[in-house]
């Protein structure tokens, strides 16, 4: 099993920026992917940026540019950071974790844009 936990969202002005962080801890076995997901209020869940164990990187066409995903093979951890922000960009942050043919995921973190 793996364990899957997601912080930093919060509330933040348009044009400014937050980093989201999230650790991961069980049983994770290479090769794996991580990645971030959100879903705004009345919408379906869609796909932000993932990054394998190896460190390629890829981008919805939505965040190319302004957002930034890394991570932290040592500490099982994967970050996000949201340069940029817009009211649109407001929902709910989930971090996702797949390992073998398995998906884990956090419980969510909130990410309001707003003046």
């Amino acid at each position: 099993q793996v364990q899957v936990v997601e912080s930093g969202g919060g509330l933040v002005q348009p044009g400014g920026s937050l980093r989201l962080s999230c650790a991961a801890s069980g049983s994770i076995f290479s090769p794996n992917t991580m990645g971030w997901y959100r879903q705004a209020p009345g919408k379906q869940r869609e796909w932000v940026a993932g990054i394998t164990n190896g460190g390629y990187t890829d981008y919805s066409d939505s965040v190319k540019g302004r957002f930034t995903i890394s991570r932290d093979n040592a500490k099982n951890m994967v970050y996000l950071q949201m340069n940029s922000l817009k009211a649109e960009d407001t929902a709910v942050y989930y971090c996702k974790v797949r390992v073998r043919i398995s998906d884990y995921w956090g419980q969510g973190t909130q990410v309001t844009v707003s003046s």
